[in-house]
């Protein structure tokens, strides 16, 4: 009489603090177990990665795709990093600053050539404060008078050819 002996090995998946047969650890979208260590869970669910790609992942704003690595939220929208670009040169912009105009992004030098108010001295673009003075925007330091080049400094000047005149050369 022989006696054969047999082990019996049973394969239990531990996952969300409970323990499955792997046949019945499934995804919720397409019915099949999960495979390997990755999964998602989405609304109390559990779906394997193409389930949850397809239909959970954000979508990116520049192309429509899922979106499965970094995910970039700028206004009010998901975006690929590499989709977040300026509107001006194209740079990524990186979730970092930027300047926003009819919906689209914009480095802070792209904005400022294409939408700032330009001086009425040099026609440069001012990003930082300005003089409004005779019915324009000016830099600091190109609100001159125009006689003697100094800055126009005081509150009164006077004004030829639509140009600042300081007090002394008036």
């Amino acid at each position: 009489m022989f006696l054969l002996l047999t082990s019996i090995t049973y394969i239990i998946v531990t996952a969300l603090n409970k323990k499955w047969h792997p046949e019945h650890f499934t995804c919720n979208t397409c019915r099949k177990p999960i495979d390997g260590a990755k999964f998602h869970q989405h609304d109390g669910g559990v779906y394997c990665v193409p389930c949850y790609t397809q239909y959970h992942s954000p979508r990116c704003h520049g192309c429509g795709d899922p979106i499965t690595d970094r995910v970039i939220q700028a206004l009010g929208v998901s975006w690929h990093a590499h989709h977040f670009v300026c509107g001006g040169c194209k740079k990524e912009l990186g979730g970092g600053g930027f300047m926003e105009q009819a919906g689209r992004p914009y480095c802070s030098s792209c904005y400022a050539d294409k939408f700032a108010a330009r001086c009425a001295g040099c026609g440069a673009p001012i990003v930082d404060k300005a003089i409004i003075a005779l019915d324009a925007k000016w830099h600091r330091d190109c609100f001159t008078c125009t006689k003697c080049r100094k800055p126009v400094t005081d509150s009164t000047f006077s004004v030829l050819d639509n140009k600042p005149l300081c007090g002394k050369c008036a």
